[in-house]
Parts: structure tokens; C-alpha cells; sequence
């Protein structure tokens, strides 16, 4: 099994990203009407088709994929999420800057940049059921699986289990940010839908890593 994969091989992850938010459109949405106003999932989808289409018939490689990604979002989707998902996809193609080739330890540093992005402009902490609550332990668990000295796939697989474990912690919680907030202890009991788009985005890119790393 491989330890890297080119920028140029990962490519394709971008495109599949996008499928997979564009697909989620009415469960995200559907996520969303259960504490704000139910449009989650129709400005992610709007934001991800004009993704694959400014990338349909572009030679790219993955920085200048996830690139475009952060453009798109930061640019024409308004919102809170434009913002925040724009400059998590931005800082990690900045991660990517000079390099040919994906390895364990560059994940994390995207990721740990990416997360940095979304912190400063959002202000959210783990436990205010936003997409912090998948993000941040799910970066952690990868972090952790690399300190331990597991290789690439191994660490990808523990990110998916703390991804998915993480979307699922929000259930209980009650939202301190966004729409939702207002509705204090009613939050509780519903996932919380940015958590399930930043779900979905993990688990997409490490499924096409590690297909890649096969």
C-alpha cells in the first residue's frame, strides 16, 4: 500500500466532494429545517455544482482543486457557510503550496489549518453544536493516529470514526451559535446540519484517499 498520492492522481477527490454535497441536498437541508431555516443544504449544492462546473474539462491537481472550491464558496454563496467552508478549503490548498505529493503528516497539516480558519472566523468551540463538533475531533483522532505511528490508511480510518461519532455527539447538544441558538433547550435532539456537511466532507476526502492509497 502506498504512503502518498500525487496531487495530480488526487484530483478526482474534489469532484467527488462536490457530488457528494450536491447528492446531500435534501437530507441537508431536512437536517437544517429541524432548527433554522432548512436552506443548508440548497446553498451547499449551489455552491458545489458551480464547483464541478468550473472544473468540468480542467486539467487540475488538488491544490488548484481544493482552491477552486474555496474561491466558489468564498464568493458566491452567502450565509454563514460561504465563509467558513471557503476558508477551510483555502487554507488546506495553501497547505499544498510547492508540494507534488499528499502524505500522512500534509493531511494534518491541512487539516489543523483548515480548522484554525474556521475557529478565527467563527468563533465556535467543541460542545456548540456546529461543524467544530465533527471537525475538531475528528482532526484530533487523525493527529493522534499519527503520534502513534499508524500509517496513512490506518490513521484516515480513525478520522472516519471520529468524524462520524462527532456528528452524532451533536444530537444531545443545545446550539450556543447560529439560528439555531434561539431556540435554546428545543435545539436538543436534532443533529446539527453543518456538522453533517462537514461529516460528509471528511469521510468523502479519506474514502478517496484511501481508495487511492489501495
Amino acid at each position: 500500500m502506498a504512503d502518498s498520492i500525487t496531487l495530480k492522481d488526487a484530483a478526482p477527490i474534489t469532484q467527488e466532494i462536490a457530488r457528494a454535497i450536491v447528492g446531500a441536498q435534501d437530507m441537508l437541508s431536512e437536517i437544517d429545517g429541524a432548527t433554522g431555516d432548512g436552506d443548508h443544504g440548497i446553498n451547499m449544492a449551489k455552491g458545489f455544482r458551480l464547483v464541478l462546473e468550473r472544473l468540468e474539462g480542467r486539467e487540475f491537481d488538488l491544490r488548484q482543486g481544493f482552491a477552486t472550491i474555496g474561491d466558489t464558496l468564498l464568493g458566491d454563496i452567502g450565509g454563514s457557510m460561504g465563509p467558513l467552508y471557503g476558508s477551510f478549503f483555502t487554507e488546506m490548498a495553501d497547505a499544498l503550496d510547492g508540494r507534488e505529493a499528499l502524505d500522512r503528516d500534509l493531511l494534518l497539516a491541512m487539516l489543523t489549518a483548515g480548522e484554525a480558519a474556521i475557529v478565527d472566523l467563527g468563533e465556535a468551540k467543541p460542545g456548540d453544536k456546529t461543524l467544530i463538533d465533527v471537525l475538531h475531533p475528528a482532526r484530533t483522532a487523525y493527529e493522534e493516529a499519527v503520534g502513534r505511528g499508524d500509517d496513512f490508511e490506518t490513521a484516515l480510518g480513525a478520522l472516519r470514526q471520529a468524524s462520524a461519532a462527532g456528528l452524532e455527539s451533536t444530537r444531545d447538544m443545545v446550539a450556543r451559535l447560529g439560528r439555531a441558538s434561539r431556540l435554546g433547550e428545543r435545539s436538543r435532539g436534532t443533529l446539527d446540519a453543518g456538522a453533517a456537511s462537514c461529516d460528509l466532507i471528511l469521510r468523502t476526502l479519506a474514502d478517496g484517499l484511501s481508495a487511492r492509497l489501495r
